[in-house]
C-alpha cells in the first residue's frame, strides 16, 4: 500500500504556527483584519492559493510581498521546530517494517518541506514527496496522480490521509481512497463531505485501519 500524507495538521502539529505567522505578516504590512478562523481555513493550500482566499482583491504585488514576509516569520519562528502529533513517528516506522511506502503531499514549498525534514533528520525517511510549488496546489489531483506514477502504483493500492476538506477533495477527484484525521485544521463536517473511510481521533487508528494490510 501506499499511504501519502498531508504534513501540516495532519502529521506535524503546525497549525497554530502557521496561524500566528500569517497574522503577523498581516499585521506588519497593514493588510485588512483577518480572524484566526479564516486563517485557518486555508491551511492546506498552496502559499499563493491561501492568500488569494484571504484577499481576494490582492493585487499580485501585494500578494508576493505577504507570501515573503510570511515565509519570513515562519522561518524565524521554525527556529523552535514544531513536534509530531501523538503516535505519528511509531506508526509510520511500523506501517515502513510492514513494507508499505510512504510519501507526502503538502501545500508546503520544497524548500520549506526540505527544510523541516532536515531538522527532523529525516531527509530519507519518506519514499517521495509533492509540494505545491513544484506541481498543482490542492485540491487538484496532479500531486495525487504524479506520485502515483513514481511509484507505478494502481490507484486502488493507494490512500491519502489529510486534515483538510482540501487533501479529501484532492483525492475523491480522482477516485482514491482517503482518510480524515479529526484534531487538524477543519472540521469534522468538512471532511465528511468528501466521504472518508475513516475520520481517526488518534494517528494510531491507521493501525485499525481495514485497508492497513493491503
Amino acid at each position: 500500500m501506499l499511504y501519502i500524507f498531508d504534513w501540516d495538521g495532519t502529521l506535524l502539529d503546525s497549525t497554530g504556527k502557521i496561524i500566528r505567522c500569517m497574522q503577523s505578516a498581516i499585521i506588519e504590512l497593514g493588510l485588512p483584519e483577518r480572524e484566526d478562523h479564516q486563517v485557518k481555513n486555508i491551511i492546506g493550500l498552496g502559499l499563493e492559493e491561501a492568500v488569494s482566499c484571504l484577499f481576494p482583491a490582492i493585487s499580485a504585488p501585494a500578494s508576493v510581498k505577504l507570501r515573503e514576509t510570511y515565509s519570513q516569520h515562519f522561518i524565524a519562528a521554525d527556529q523552535t521546530p514544531c513536534h509530531f502529533y501523538p503516535h505519528v513517528q511509531s506508526v509510520l516506522q511500523q506501517l515502513r517494517s510492514q513494507g508499505h511506502q510512504l510519501a507526502v503531499a503538502t501545500g508546503k514549498s520544497r524548500r520549506g518541506l526540505d527544510r523541516v525534514l532536515t531538522s527532523l533528520q529525516m531527509q530519507h525517511f519518506f519514499d517521495g514527496s509533492r509540494c505545491a510549488d513544484e506541481t498543482a496546489s490542492k485540491p487538484n489531483p496532479l500531486m495525487l496522480e504524479q506520485l502515483l506514477e513514481q511509484f507505478q502504483t494502481d490507484i486502488g493500492d493507494a490512500v491519502m490521509v489529510g486534515d483538510t476538506e482540501f487533501d479529501l477533495e484532492m483525492a475523491a477527484n480522482l477516485g482514491m481512497k482517503r482518510i480524515g484525521v479529526s484534531y487538524g485544521a477543519h472540521s469534522i463536517d468538512r471532511l465528511e463531505r468528501h466521504a472518508p473511510e475513516l475520520i481517526m481521533d488518534t494517528f494510531d487508528q491507521l493501525l485499525h485501519w481495514r485497508g492497513a494490510g493491503g
